[in-house]
């Protein structure tokens, strides 16, 4: 029996022959490549952001083709005659384009070009954002998770300090950068193609022309040129956020989705996360830690939110979650982490994901903000391994993907992140053994902890009846 309920908590389900967790930006790129030069009849791009600048490099491969992702583009267009390529940015975030000169020349040149189509998509509530991070290539691959191909994402899974490859156009270099996606293949591309189109069409007014057939060689097979977790021949949720207009209603299938695995979870629940201001996924999570025998709960986060709106606005709120859970945690079970590299230099996440014991995995593009879950455009994919043709190795494939993550930010083996969870049978003490020197995550304290707690005494963030005023709604990434 699944709780996975098309019309409830989900848009539909279908069968991926793969599923695998592509960890940080490096392995985003270098399989976004991969199945971009495999392509023959379509590729559709929809994203928050797109920068044409960005770089993609690899370490592992030598790269064919131009390493920025615009004259990649054209290069494509160039050696298969037959493909049309099409880029959906949201339509605020292009506001960036007048300071990415180069960008806005490339798009500038696109605009004419019979075979590469760039829109902007402005079919949302004014003030929301169409935040999803959806790429399709035929109906073959499809990627989907919390990446856009722009600036500040690259990064390799060692998180140095310093890499001269993260320097943007600008000379900046964001530093090490978190981040997760999935590449899939099977019947469950067709159905993203769908939303794909379904989003090009609302923002357009157009038709994307229709691929012809699953015949090209990316068909069906995993991806070789990254060795990532995968799940096979497993059924995949959709879920949806659709922030209401006067033609459609609101869509909160991520929200009922999140509050749903929770309310499932009977031993862990392991969160990444940008933001935690969340407040229906806040109480789902004290729910649980107001049970005798409930999961463990373990949330990463960034130390501090990226940008000096974002930290004002989300940072506070935040910090009030994290202490109203930790003060009802009477039974040691809830801890918040931030990672940091060996000498201490944080490390931004930016993922999306949260698994529950070893059944649920839930990753795509909504943030765990009020935004995300109400109001901008979203898409996740979540996985119940009791719906897997194989439940036993879907089971142990979402515990790989938990313990790959848990083993890059601790920097040890996944064969030593599962020996020690199985041993103790907790991953807060998995986290706590690792010790407080090389990679590690880090306990989170806010800088103004005396500030929040006084504000904890005289409020009750959790209390359904609360003011809704002290929970920000802003949310760019």
């Amino acid at each position: 029996m699944t709780l996975l309920e098309p019309g409830k908590n989900c848009w539909t389900i279908a069968q991926a022959d793969t599923l695998s967790l592509l960890i940080d930006g490096e392995n985003y790129f270098r399989s976004v490549r991969q199945a971009m030069k495999q392509a023959r009849e379509r590729i559709v791009l929809i994203g928050w952001d797109f920068d044409a600048r960005v770089k993609m490099y690899d370490t592992q491969h030598e790269v064919e083709g131009p390493l920025e992702i615009g004259e990649y583009i054209d290069w494509l267009v160039r050696r298969t005659p037959e493909l049309n390529i099409y880029i959906l940015q949201w339509d605020l975030a292009a506001l960036k384009l007048a300071k990415r000169g180069k960008t806005l020349l490339q798009v500038a040149k696109w605009l004419p070009h019979p075979r590469v189509h760039f829109a902007l998509d402005g079919a949302h509530p004014t003030g929301a954002a169409q935040h999803e991070k959806l790429i399709v290539v035929d109906e073959d691959v499809a990627f989907c998770g919390g990446i856009d191909i722009t600036e500040d994402r690259w990064d390799t899974r060692e998180h140095p300090d310093e890499d001269e490859r993260r320097e943007q156009p600008n000379d900046h270099d964001a530093g090490p950068w978190h981040d997760t996606s999935a590449r899939l293949t099977g019947d469950i591309v067709k159905s993203l193609s769908q939303l794909a189109e379904d989003r090009w069409k609302r923002a357009t007014g157009e038709d994307l022309p229709q691929v012809c057939s699953q015949r090209h060689s990316m068909s069906g097979k995993s991806d070789r040129t990254t060795a990532a977790p995968t799940l096979s021949n497993v059924n995949v949720a959709i879920a949806r956020t659709r922030g209401a207009t006067e033609d459609q209603d609101a869509i909160r299938e991520i929200e009922a989705l999140y509050c749903e695995v929770i309310e499932s979870a009977q031993k862990w629940i392991y969160v990444e996360t940008q933001y935690f201001t969340s407040k229906r996924v806040a109480r789902a999570l004290a729910n649980k830690l107001l049970e005798d025998d409930g999961p463990e709960i373990v949330v990463v986060l960034p130390a501090t939110s990226d940008g000096w709106l974002e930290s004002q606005m989300m940072d506070t709120t935040r910090s009030r979650v994290i202490e109203a859970l930790r003060k009802i945690d009477k039974h040691g079970r809830f801890q918040a982490y931030h990672p940091v590299t060996s000498s201490g230099t944080e490390i931004y996440v930016h993922a999306k994901i949260l698994i529950a014991d070893d059944r649920f995995l839930h990753l795509g593009s909504s943030n765990l903000s009020n935004r995300s879950m109400g109001f901008d455009s979203e898409c996740d994919l979540c996985v119940d391994a009791k719906m897997a043709r194989k439940p036993d190795e879907a089971e142990r494939a979402i515990a790989d993907c938990r313990n790959d993550l848990l083993a890059e930010h601790l920097g040890q083996s996944v064969a030593e992140i599962a020996d020690h969870i199985q041993q103790s049978g907790s991953v807060i003490q998995t986290i706590e053994a690792a010790g407080q020197t090389g990679r590690r995550l880090r306990e989170y304290k806010h800088p103004d902890l005396n500030a929040v707690q006084e504000w904890l005494a005289t409020n009750d963030i959790l209390d359904p009846e609360g003011s809704e005023e002290e929970w920000p709604s802003i949310s760019f990434a």
